[in-house]
C-alpha cells in the first residue's frame, strides 16, 4: 500500500517527467566567481558535493535530475563541487562528506542534507531554495 509520502514522490517525480526539459534547472560547474554572482543576483541555489565514486551520489543523481526538470525549479541554479577535487570548495560549503546537498536562497544557507536519497525529502530540501 502506498503511503502519502510515497504518492507525493510519485507526483514530484511523474510531474517533473512531464514536464521535460523546457523548465529545467541551470546547472553548472562550480567556481566561487559564478556562485558569488548568482548569490549576488538572489537566485536559488543548490550545491551538489559528490564524488564519482560515490553509491548513494549515484542514488541520487537521478533523483536530483527528476526534481530540477520542474517548472518550479527553472530558476535554480545548481552547482557541482567534485568532493575529491575541490577541496577549497569543500572545506567552504562545510561539507565533511561526499552526498551533500546545500540550498541557499540570495545570500542564505536555507537548508542541508548529507546521504539522503529520498525523493521526497530532496524534494522538500530543494523546495527550500524557492
Amino acid at each position: 500500500m502506498f503511503s502519502r509520502r510515497h504518492l507525493f514522490a510519485f507526483v514530484v517525480l511523474a510531474g517533473s517527467a512531464i514536464s521535460g526539459s523546457a523548465f529545467a534547472a541551470e546547472k553548472v560547474p562550480y567556481t566561487q566567481a559564478t556562485f558569488d554572482a548568482a548569490q549576488t543576483a538572489g537566485r536559488s541555489i543548490l550545491v551538489e558535493v559528490h564524488a564519482t565514486w560515490c553509491p548513494t551520489c549515484k542514488a541520487q543523481a537521478p533523483i536530483l535530475s527528476s526534481i530540477e526538470e520542474g517548472a518550479a525549479y527553472e530558476n535554480l541554479v545548481v552547482f557541482h563541487v567534485d568532493f575529491d577535487g575541490q577541496k577549497d570548495a569543500v572545506k567552504r560549503f562545510d561539507a565533511r562528506m561526499q552526498s551533500t546537498l546545500i540550498t541557499f536562497k540570495g545570500g542564505k544557507e536555507t537548508g542541508r542534507s548529507v546521504g539522503d536519497t529520498d525523493p521526497t525529502s530532496i524534494a522538500a530540501l530543494l523546495a527550500k531554495a524557492s
